[in-house]
């Protein structure tokens, strides 16, 4: 079976990339995590990444003139392993011009809320301060926006009383490490199709 090429974008621990490699080799799976890249030196997903035996390289954007000159390095790396699909797992940086023009609808994101409420950074702290009762994770599509990609899928978290931050953000990312890998082996069985903004899931 030809699994489908996977490379993750990463700057941080890297728990949804770990998890995307625990699914990939589960027997049946239809897709492989071929190339790890990250912007942080000190990233404890390149840790991850030697652990589990997958190439990482850590690309340093200060290293180049623009994000253009920095995103076509990213390329150069991602089309010498044939990539099909890029997944962003806490990569902190906005998806520029050159790879959203490379790879059209072939990034991935996950998000920790139900968007498009809580876009960008601390978005269970968002959600806390809002006092919604019902919070959760969200796997979508990268457009040139903050978390502003077609929705591929959802699950729904509920906020308890009394939560901080960190005990909803440790029941959002259980559920993210479950939905993430489900949105990758619909994408490579061709079961995602966008019409405009919506994503149908067959």
């Amino acid at each position: 079976m030809n699994k489908g090429r996977v490379a993750v974008l990463l700057s941080g621990r890297g728990s949804n990339f770990a998890a995307m490699v625990r699914a990939s080799r589960n027997p049946g799976s239809n897709f492989a995590v071929r190339l790890v890249l990250c912007d942080r030196p000190d990233a404890p997903g390149l840790k991850k990444a030697a652990r589990f035996g997958i190439p990482a390289y850590q690309i340093n954007p200060r290293q180049f003139p623009d994000k253009a000159a920095y995103e076509n390095e990213i390329c150069a790396c991602l089309e010498r392993e044939n990539i099909e699909l890029i997944c962003l797992a806490g990569y902190m940086r906005l998806v520029g011009p050159v790879l959203l023009a490379r790879y059209p609808q072939r990034i991935m994101n996950i998000h920790p809320a139900l968007l498009p409420s809580f876009p960008g950074l601390d978005a269970q702290q968002q959600a806390l301060g809002y006092g919604v009762k019902i919070s959760g994770c969200t796997v979508h599509f990268v457009d040139a926006g903050t978390d502003s990609g077609p929705v591929i899928a959802q699950r729904a978290v509920a906020v308890r009383e009394g939560d901080s931050a960190e005990a909803l953000s440790r029941r959002i990312l259980r559920q993210e490490h479950r939905l993430y890998p489900w949105a990758i082996s619909r994408f490579f069985s061709g079961r995602l199709q966008i019409r405009g903004r919506t994503v149908i899931i067959m």
